[in-house]
């Protein structure tokens, strides 16, 4: 107890440092840490100590002569903090708000360089940006400076764009770029809820809206880039996005007809499917269909399937220019390229979805069916097989399932008719032409 009032309380010095050690008993840490003397392997020493010089009254003077030190000490140091004179309630308000004016000085002001309209005065040099623009204002979209979202966020709800400021300035542009494209599907009617969709259409549509966005940043970062900001499309070119950078490059620097024309920007959605980007969003979205409860609304795979046709020309619209999406339709819907879902993981969970909302169904249907024995023209999950002016006539006929039950009947009554004319003669001879045609039909066994 004593080492460790020493060591609290004020005695200074790197010969004076107290060694922490964690230990455990029997596999267990009942203690985290302990204090022992400044040596730790003190107990090991070899001096061998008497038990007469343990008795003698020196040695007990000395052990009570560091005890009453200590204890001087540690008075002496109680009695230090009592003589500081205690503050006042006004000048502690006045420290905290001094302390609070610290808190909040220019660490955390935006930087001019970063304030949403900064950002908006570089886009406005690029002619695709500047129709988004105009597009927002035109909706009255707020785009704002905030904290309360990680990067960029599009308000549907509220009508507004926030964009956090604490980012570089090129990131914040890029990322402004697609939420502004963003709002831009929002009133083309392209931006809808992929889980509304059939599960394999959810997947297309999903991988249709990201890549258009992606597609959206890459053409506006190249045209900045041509009105000579040439930072933000180092940006991407530094980035992981610098394959896209490139397909774009790649068109726009061999004929400039390609940027309004739409080919740079097909260049661009198509090197996003050739990419892992398409798992990584396939991933995202089976597991929000795993955590969605309501289920699709477009049941019916073949309404969904046109509705996608029709997704796919809103989504490749263009403020100005050609409809880069819209030739390729058919393609998008039909090559395995867009449409399959090449990582095994994702496919399994798919699988799964699709089988448990088939099962759901069925079994829905199923317990609606009033008659489930009869067959499909009386069943009420079938009401189009129904045919009410037939419904009175037979629906099948009885056949005879063996030949020989009829000769084996005849024989019988062969025998009979011998009996009788053998018992009865001429008269069992008058009934006999009579009976020829009649059938005796039997329900109990004959005795």
């Amino acid at each position: 107890m004593s080492d460790i009032i020493e060591k609290t309380f004020g005695q200074k010095g790197i010969s004076d440092r107290v060694c922490r050690v964690a230990y455990t008993l029997n596999h267990e840490q009942p203690v985290l840490c302990t204090f022992i003397d400044d040596t730790p392997l003190f107990y090991f020493d070899e001096e061998d100590f008497s038990e007469e010089e343990i008795f003698e009254s020196s040695f007990e003077d000395a052990i009570l002569e560091r005890e009453i030190e200590l204890l001087r000490e540690e008075i002496e140091t109680y009695e230090r903090y009592a003589l500081h004179p205690s503050q006042d309630r006004e000048k502690k308000l006045e420290e905290f708000s001094v302390n609070i004016e610290s808190a909040l000085n220019s660490d955390f002001e935006i930087r001019p360089e970063n304030a949403i309209d900064t950002v908006l005065d570089i886009l406005e040099k690029s002619r695709m940006a500047s129709a988004l623009i105009e597009l927002a204002k035109k909706h009255k979209i707020q785009i704002l400076n905030s904290r309360q979202v990680e990067n960029a966020f599009y308000d549907r709800r509220n009508g507004s764009i926030l964009v956090n400021p604490d980012m570089e300035q090129p990131d914040q542009a890029l990322l402004l770029i697609r939420e502004l494209r963003r709002h831009w599907q929002h009133r083309q009617g392209a931006l809808i809820n992929p889980l509304l969709f059939h599960p394999d259409n959810a997947i297309l549509v999903n991988r249709l809206q990201e890549a258009d966005l992606t597609s959206a940043i890459v053409r506006v970062a190249w045209e900045l880039q041509l009105s000579g900001n040439r930072h933000i499309w180092n940006r991407i070119e530094d980035s992981p996005m610098y394959d896209l950078g490139r397909a774009y490059a790649r068109e726009a620097n061999e004929d400039f007809r390609t940027i309004n024309n739409g080919t740079a920007s097909a260049a661009v959605f198509e090197a996003w499917f050739l990419s892992e980007r398409c798992r990584q969003q396939d991933k995202k979205l089976v597991q929000a269909m795993l955590a969605d409860y309501r289920g699709y609304v477009f049941s019916d795979i073949q309404s969904s399937k046109s509705l996608t046709a029709d997704l796919i020309a809103a989504v490749g619209s263009m403020p100005y220019g050609k409809n880069y999406l819209a030739v390729h339709a058919s393609i998008i819907m039909n090559d395995p390229i867009f449409t399959e879902v090449r990582d095994r993981s994702n496919a399994n969970f798919l699988w799964f979805i699709k089988f448990e909302r088939s099962f759901k169904e069925t079994e829905h249907d199923l317990q609606n069916g009033l008659d489930l024995s009869t067959h499909d023209n009386r069943h009420e999950v079938n009401p189009k097989g129904q045919d009410f002016i037939n419904a009175s006539k037979s629906a099948a006929e009885i056949i005879q399932l063996f030949g020989s039950q009829e000769t084996d009947r005849n024989d019988q009554e062969n025998r009979k008719s011998s009996r009788r004319l053998r018992s009865g003669g001429k008269r069992g001879s008058s009934h006999t032409k009579s009976r020829d045609n009649v059938i005796h039909l039997r329900f109990g066994s004959e005795e």
